[in-house]
């Protein structure tokens, strides 16, 4: 014998489904962008909302425009960069020397005055 329940199928706090117990949708707008891999991606948006110009595509993560023909291309990643790596690129070769012949002469001056330094 099965149990006794009249409202089987059903969750707790459930109320009447439909148009006409929730009332009517609001408008809206799809718009199909288009990324460089060939996909379109069509999100809905109110009928009186201001559409981006670009938007990101789920699928892949790229950009996306609404020119099917000319989709934005992929943006540049930069690699990582070190520290050392910035400052090669603000000093010369000559420039780092100098400044290293200048730090190893304060380090010989402080030793011969007798500042122990470790």
């Amino acid at each position: 014998m099965a149990g006794g329940s009249a409202i089987r199928g059903s969750r707790v706090g459930a109320g009447p489904m439909g148009e006409a117990e929730r009332g009517d949708a609001a408008p809206r707008l799809y718009v199909s962008y288009f990324c460089s891999h060939g996909h379109e991606t069509k999100p809905a948006f109110a009928a009186d909302a201001q559409v981006p110009a670009t938007w990101d595509c789920p699928r892949c993560g790229m950009p996306a425009n609404l020119d099917s023909t000319n989709p934005p291309p992929a943006p540049k990643i930069e690699p990582y960069k070190t520290h050392l790596a910035y400052v090669k690129e603000r000093r010369t070769d000559k420039e780092a020397d100098d400044i290293l012949k200048e730090a190893l002469q304060a380090l010989r001056d402080r030793r011969a005055r007798g500042e122990v330094i470790y």
